[in-house]
């Protein structure tokens, strides 16, 4: 079940990726307080199709951090060198919540790039689809919570990852995952991800896009979700009902399906 992870330098950062299967490149973002762990199941799901890569961003995983003076279009750079350094071209992007606004800025500064999109948990950054009071709450709990002990960090976050039928051995896979948060990574991620207002590059986005989000997601609500589907013309919305924020691993079956059908589709 494990992949072969690679590591590569990118500007002086270390960059950890998986790399799985063959066919068209899929790149998977993963959302913040994260990593490629995440994407497991589309690792082994998704692989018989695309050539699936997973990195851990910079201030995730294995990956190393970055200066904390990081934003939106640092990691879009970063990732662009990502890109050039493994040798794929025209991927397909993905990317769940933070990877989600990754994905815009990305389109943004390298529209020529990629094939398709999909935006899954998704915001317009926090400042494009919350309130600036709650974009401040949440930023500010983030920098708080930067300094607590994992355990702690993670009990609070758990409950808006998922729905509440979610299984224990899920909730502890994400626990393993988030316990390895990097402080200085969780900062650089949340003040980037306060200061992002995606909104002006929606309008402009050509290409087919897949907006995914779980019915019960309490973190990027069905409101966020018709925001962006009124913002982008070429933009389909499916709702996985019953699932969270997490639906990739609550509901991997759905959301490999639905992106596996968006993906081989013939959209324009």
């Amino acid at each position: 079940m494990e992949n072969a992870g690679k590591e590569i330098e990118i500007s002086g950062l270390r960059i950890w990726f998986e790399r799985k299967g063959a066919g068209p490149p899929l790149i998977l973002l993963h959302g913040a307080l994260s990593d490629s762990r995440e994407w497991r199941r589309q690792l082994d799901g998704l692989s018989d199709d695309f050539t699936v890569v997973a990195w851990d961003a910079p201030g995730c995983g294995r990956s190393s951090d970055p200066p904390e003076s990081f934003r939106l279009p640092d990691y879009a750079d970063c990732l662009m060198a990502f890109i050039q350094e493994i040798g794929i071209e025209r991927p397909h992007v993905l990317g769940l919540s933070f990877g989600s606004g990754l994905v815009l800025e990305f389109y943004r500064r390298y529209p020529a790039i990629p094939r398709k999109l999909v935006l899954a948990s998704a915001y317009a950054g926090w400042a494009g689809s919350l309130p600036p009071e709650v974009v401040d709450e949440r930023l500010e709990m983030a920098l708080n919570d930067s300094e607590k002990p994992p355990q702690q960090l993670v009990d609070a976050m758990i409950p808006s990852l998922f729905s509440g039928s979610a299984s224990d051995e899920l909730i502890g896979e994400i626990v393993a995952i988030m316990s390895g948060f990097h402080p200085a990574g969780m900062r650089a991620m949340a003040r980037a991800f306060a200061e992002a207002d995606l909104r002006d590059v929606l309008p402009y986005i050509d290409l087919p896009t897949l907006l995914l989000y779980g019915e019960d997601d309490k973190r990027s609500s069905l409101d966020i979700a018709r925001q962006l589907h009124t913002s982008i013309p070429t933009s389909t919305l499916v709702v996985i009902p019953g699932v969270g924020h997490q639906m990739n691993m609550e509901a991997p079956e759905a959301f490999n399906v639905a992106v596996r059908d968006f993906l081989s589709s013939n959209h324009h």
